[in-house]
């Protein structure tokens, strides 16, 4: 008896996990940095125009065919928006709104704060080195040269 109960309840789990879309699940998802550009205009053109992070997904796409779906996925973590998160990166064709290493990567996911008129508290305002230090650090890139830049291509 107890055996059917629990096959019924992970039945209904499972259902309701196929039937619940993953975004109704996200409490706070990734919407890309254009969602940012009508209130940080001057932000946004000077990111897209000189940051090497809005672009970052190239790098990705040149060096894809000599590596492994591992490797990909690790270079995934840092080059794209919010990899393996809910509302991020997941491929070029679903998600090409959060291909690059945009805003979110440093500030957060966005959702909440967009949907809220932009309501300062729901996003990561003042950064600190240890935000950076996920991807840019000499362990995981020697040759990186990490320097932080306060101004690094958007602010």
């Amino acid at each position: 008896m107890k055996a059917q109960i629990v096959r019924k309840v992970l039945h209904a789990v499972v259902l309701a996990c196929l039937l619940c879309p993953m975004s109704a699940l996200a409490e706070n998802a990734y919407v890309g940095t254009a969602a940012c550009k009508d209130c940080h205009e001057e932000q946004y053109d000077n990111f897209t125009k000189y940051a090497k992070k809005a672009h970052s997904d190239r790098s990705i796409k040149i060096m894809a065919s000599d590596l492994t779906e591992a490797e990909l996925a690790e270079c995934y973590g840092c080059h794209t928006t919010g990899y393996g998160k809910p509302g991020g990166f997941v491929s070029y064709e679903k998600t090409p709104h959060v291909a690059d290493a945009g805003c979110e990567v440093c500030h957060g996911p966005g959702q909440e704060h967009v949907e809220n008129g932009g309501d300062t508290e729901l996003i990561k305002g003042k950064l600190s080195m240890e935000d950076c230090q996920g991807c840019h650090n000499e362990s995981r890139v020697k040759a990186f040269n990490f320097k932080p830049l306060l101004y690094g291509g958007a602010h």
